[in-house]
């Protein structure tokens, strides 16, 4: 569509100036032959260099876009009741998702209800919500809001959406030209001068206007119907259809709607709901179609309860409702032990997974929460999740650390090694997971540096565990993928059968990991997890020696499994995992890091008993 919107808007270059004069046919064509090859490139090297422009400037992503807006980002320490709220939410959600914590705004001058996630991958994501739905919305409310948005970021929409931004860009450019044209020729010396430039502009602004006209038409045809699936998909993470029916009904009833103050025409197919006013082709669907879908007993009339509603209730009480409205540290456990629920799970994790993620967070201790959300200390936070628990090997580790860093550095990772003993090792990973917002926020070099004494670290001990592998490598994705979001790719092409070698390394390392002294059940582990992927399995384990190596090999030709591919794997792996009906703790990181590592957001578990505290 897009080629065929930058198409038609040469057409329409070379057209223009003489459609007055005779209409568009055969018989123009070859007239002016001479004049379509250098009219089509110079308009499309227009367009090119125009969505090439944008594109770089969104290379850094989805934080980019928030700031382009005026979004500020919200402090992980912020006391403020409203913001806590909103980045709870998120953090949980991203937590139970098994996806990195992505960078929350709020776009402060807006009092319309409305949200956006952008971003090229997971890695470099960025939630952001309006002031006005932080003021209107309960708790309930705001979770399916954002459950939502994380649902395009798990759908691959979001790196659709901000690629389209940087494309459809391109073709927009040619407007702003023409506005150009006409606003220098007021300052024409006279009529005789300005009449060929307003002339000219004229034609310009038609063709712009044109271009406008095929890139609302392209938006509506990508975001109508993903944003019916993301509604339906964030009912099912939160089982909660009145949080995102209550949302859209408050914006049906609210004054300021969903509408943006800020010019909302670029990033309109990337929000929760419209951010303009009518216009043709619209973003999103009709508001009573969305809540219908979600409330079938829904009544436009009841908007106007909704609106006395909300006109009876202050900020101030609102606020105070939603402080005392934060969730309790029980509740459900994780994601059940059915490979097959695991694996439709994938980009949709339940509630049961927010309700473990907040009784993760809320179990952390303070000294390493505080450590995780801090820009200055969450590197320090990283290093003390490494440190061995042998003291011999711990003060190489903290030289290291020195040498790396710098004395005052050192200082922070004992004293958090020293707060940290409580910590148990289910706790870790999601630890990082908090950790990150504020790694990302860091210099390129910094985070560079930091990889390399990560690995320094591990290398000490002169062997590496399950666990520090899964630290170092999902790190290592996490940040490369940061620094190069515009390379991510989530999937590829490639069938299980094109990688047939390196499905079985990675089920013999998790089938050898999970019962390393019983090679009996490795063995039926391994076989009882390709059962369906590879026929005939395999009648031995392929060796283990040198595991990481051949894991990371592995992996890395993995991520280029199609969707479908990969969503299969993870079944097969999650029979492997739990061929006895146990998950130890070893399997759950191996799970984690093999999923991160294939760019599979990974649901939350809770499979085995709590472990004790890691040393």
């Amino acid at each position: 569509m897009i080629i065929l919107a930058v198409n038609l808007v040469v057409l329409l270059t070379l057209g223009m100036p003489n459609a007055a004069a005779e209409p568009v046919g055969a018989d123009f064509l070859r007239a002016n032959a001479g004049m379509i090859a250098p009219t089509t490139l110079i308009t499309g090297a227009i367009i090119g260099l125009a969505s090439l422009y944008r594109s770089l400037q969104l290379r850094s992503g989805g934080g980019e876009v928030a700031r382009s807006l005026g979004g500020t980002p919200v402090d992980p320490a912020t006391t403020d009741p409203l913001r806590r709220r909103l980045y709870n939410v998120v953090e949980e959600m991203a937590i139970a998702a098994g996806v990195p914590v992505p960078e929350v705004f709020v776009l402060e001058h807006e009092q319309g209800i409305n949200a956006f996630a952008a971003g090229y991958s997971p890695a470099d994501a960025a939630v952001a919500v309006t002031r006005g739905t932080l003021e209107h919305l309960n708790r309930d409310e705001l979770q399916g809001v954002i459950a939502h948005e994380f649902s395009h970021i798990f759908n691959g929409d979001m790196r659709l959406n901000i690629r389209l931004v940087g494309f459809l860009f391109g073709i927009l450019v040619i407007a702003v030209i023409g506005r150009r044209l006409l606003f220098t020729a007021r300052y024409a010396r006279d009529s005789r001068n300005a009449a060929p430039a307003v002339m000219m502009g004229l034609v310009v602004v038609l063709i712009g206007y044109a271009g406008l006209f095929f890139a609302r038409w392209i938006k509506a045809a990508v975001s109508r119907q993903r944003e019916f699936l993301a509604d339906a998909s964030a009912v099912q993470f939160t089982r909660n259809p009145d949080g995102v029916a209550g949302a859209l009904k408050k914006i049906g009833a609210l004054y300021a709607s969903s509408f943006m103050t800020s010019d909302a025409e670029e990033i309109g197919h990337m929000l929760f709901a419209r951010g303009m006013g009518r216009q043709l082709f619209a973003t999103h669907p009709p508001l009573d179609e969305r809540i219908q879908a979600i409330d079938p007993g829904y009544e436009p009339s009841q908007l106007k309860e909704v609106a006395e509603r909300l006109s009876r209730h202050s900020q101030a009480r609102q606020a105070a409702q939603e402080q005392s409205a934060e969730p309790s540290t029980g509740g459900p456990g994780g994601l059940a032990l059915d490979p097959d629920q695991l694996a439709e799970r994938i980009g949709q994790p339940g509630l049961n997974q927010v309700f473990l993620a907040a009784a993760l967070t809320a179990a952390m201790p303070q000294p390493l929460e505080r450590a995780a959300h801090s820009d200055e200390w969450a590197p320090e936070l990283v290093c003390f999740l490494l440190l061995s628990g042998d003291p011999e090997v711990r003060e190489e580790q903290l030289l290291l650390v020195t040498r790396a860093m710098g004395s005052e550095s050192e200082r922070q990772v004992a004293v958090l090694w020293r707060e940290g003993q409580q910590l148990t090792r289910r706790q870790r990973l999601p630890l990082l997971e908090m950790a990150f917002p504020a790694l990302r926020r860091r210099p390129e070099k910094d985070l560079i540096d930091l990889l390399r004494l990560i690995e320094q670290l591990v290398a000490c001990e002169g062997r590496i565990d399950v666990f520090e592998y899964s630290l170092a490598r999902l790190t290592a994705r996490q940040i490369k993928d940061a620094l190069q979001p515009g390379r991510v790719r989530p999937g590829g092409s490639k069938t299980l059968s094109q990688r047939q070698d390196e499905v079985i390394t990675v089920f013999g390392i998790l089938a050898w990991h999970g019962h390393r002294d019983e090679p009996a059940l490795a063995l039926a582990a391994f076989q009882a997890g390709l059962e369906g992927l590879i026929s005939p399995a395999p009648g031995a384990l392929p060796s283990t020696e040198g595991w990481p190596e051949k894991l990371d090999r592995a992996l890395a030709r993995l991520d280029d499994l199609s969707p479908k591919a990969k969503q299969t794997l993870v079944a097969g792996l999650a029979r492997c995992a739990m061929h006895d009906d146990h998950l130890a703790d070893q399997e759950m990181e191996l799970l984690r890091v093999i999923c991160g590592l294939i760019h599979v957001p990974l649901p939350l578990l809770d499979a085995a008993p709590e472990s004790s505290p890691a040393s």
